[in-house]
């Protein structure tokens, strides 16, 4: 008997609050969207705080919710690992670093990362431990290369992050601020080598626009209308004009951000032996270590090496031989591969995926859209083809235009997923199969600061919605559960029964 399509359909950055103002969900013309919620079962689920592995009241973030999602459980998460290595004092003992801030003893010790207090991709502790540690061993040549966030925070908060920083040194007594950058050009994760470029050549190099101090550097860039994430790559000097620091020969680097999807670009442009993003030559003799595994070819000491997580959905499809399709724009593409496998970068057997590139824009605000309809238009030639058992999709737009803080762009963002949905929920309905439309967290619903009436461009802590479009469901979804349940829910329509390891469990209620 044939098996009936299920897709599981991502928005992520699709929040749910039945406020109005500063909502792009509920100013948006949502026809599909607003038919499905009437005519299909739906409920909430907690996607943020503890219910999800992050601390009470912490924001959901994309790693998080697709690693769940993926495995059905709660994965132990690498900040909390740094965070109680910190506190119970093993990460002064910690081998890797030992080695990495030794090797800088005599050159230099380059410590470079996000500077923020968001905890999605780093966390400025992380760095202030690094920089206490060096001190401890009395490592004299310290430089700091700072990565500016705005997005995960409020877009100009960097300023006093950097300047609480400076005191840290400044009490620590040793290291100095060598670069600051904004995330826009030091973490692309899409292949625009030319953002990396710039950066590298700041941090590597002293290249680019050279000012003396950071406080002011970053005022300045707040004076032209430049928030934090947008920050260009400038080189910090002394009054001669001449770059605090550069990356030579021998010198000694670590990268403290402990996410990977946004750290892996730069890092191959240090590291790797064929590198061919652009024209660089590779620095000789570099020590250079990472919080976490960021790629696994990437050859660099890890501090943090990944936790294996077995009986991951992934794992389950093929020992069950289910045909599983992945598919998002590369914006998004390592959330349903790399984080929906429990952080293994591996294609699992009946597994296949397809990246559609992301516009290649100064901002997700200028094209809303993005890729959405090129994206629906291969997923609905393989659900009429009718040779994949289940799909795993993410549609981008309301994170990415979310994080622009233009609430105008992000309504079009909703509209155009929207739209999509139509189509695919359409190709699955026709091809009798289910589909489950869900989001990771929040972002776009809340696109106007409650407190401040500034632009928000951060994630929320709102639940997100979960709908089971599917007429032969007669039953009800449980009420108060997470996305946990998401993993066991699919194995509960596919007939299929659920990993130990799995402690999440169905939001299905079946009619008697």
């Amino acid at each position: 008997m044939k098996k009936r399509p299920l897709a599981l359909i991502i928005l992520s950055g699709f929040g749910w609050t039945m406020e109005v103002e500063g909502n792009a969900i509920r100013q948006a013309r949502t026809p599909f969207l607003d038919g499905y919620l009437s005519k299909y079962k739906h409920a909430l689920l907690e996607s943020s705080g503890v219910r999800v592995g992050l601390r009470p009241d912490q924001e959901g973030n994309s790693e998080v919710s697709h690693m769940i999602m993926g495995t059905g459980q709660v994965v132990p998460l690498d900040i909390d690992r740094i965070d109680d290595a910190i506190d119970k004092g093993t990460f002064f003992e910690n081998p890797i670093l030992i080695d990495a801030i030794e090797a800088g003893r005599r050159s230099g010790l380059h410590l470079l990362g996000m500077v923020s207090d968001g905890g999605v991709h780093s966390m400025n502790t992380h760095l202030y431990a690094l920089l206490e540690m060096a001190a401890r061993r009395g490592i004299e040549r310290v430089y700091v290369h700072v990565i500016t966030d705005g997005r995960d925070t409020p877009p100009n908060s960097g300023k006093k992050i950097v300047s609480d920083l400076i005191l840290k040194l400044q009490e620590l007594g040793t290291g100095r601020v060598a670069s600051i950058t904004g995330r826009y050009y030091a973490m692309d994760r899409d292949n625009r080598w030319d953002r990396i470029k710039q950066a590298y050549a700041a941090i590597a190099h002293g290249e680019g626009r050279r000012l003396p101090d950071p406080i002011a550097a970053i005022q300045s860039y707040y004076d032209h209308g430049l928030t934090d994430e947008f920050i260009e790559p400038t080189v910090i000097t002394y009054e001669d004009g001449s770059p605090i620091a550069k990356v030579k020969p021998g010198d000694s680097l670590i990268f403290f951000n402990f996410r990977a999807d946004r750290s892996k670009q730069l890092t191959r442009v240090f590291t790797g032996l064929n590198f061919d993003g652009f024209d660089r030559e590779r620095i000789r003799d570099l020590n250079f270590a990472t919080f976490t595994q960021y790629d696994r070819s990437l050859n660099s000491p890890i501090v943090f090496p990944p936790i294996e997580v077995i009986n991951t959905l992934a794992e389950v499809f093929a020992g069950n031989e289910v045909s599983n399709l992945r598919i998002s724009e590369t914006e998004k593409f390592a959330n349903v591969t790399y984080f929906f496998n429990g952080g293994i970068e591996k294609v699992f057997p009946f597994e296949s995926r397809i990246s559609i590139p992301s516009p290649q824009t100064q901002g997700f605000d200028r094209v809303p859209e993005m890729s959405a309809f090129k994206m629906t238009d291969n997923i609905c030639r393989a659900i009429d083809a009718g040779e994949t058992d289940v799909y795993v999709i993410n549609f981008p737009n309301c994170d990415s235009v979310g994080h622009t803080g233009d609430l105008k762009a992000a309504i079009k963002a909703v509209e155009a997923v929207d739209t999509c949905l139509g189509w695919i929920v359409g190709s699955i309905e026709r091809a009798g199969g289910v589909a489950l439309i869900t989001s990771d967290h929040g972002n776009c619903e809340q696109m106007i600061d409650p407190e401040t009436e500034a632009p928000h461009t951060a994630h929320t802590d709102n639940p997100v919605p979960f709908i089971i479009c599917d007429p032969e469901f007669k039953g009800d979804l449980k009420d108060g559960r997470s996305l946990e349940d998401i993993a066991p829910t699919i194995l509960d329509l596919l007939g299929i029964d659920q990993p130990k390891e799995m402690s999440g469990e169905s939001l299905l209620i079946r009619s008697i």
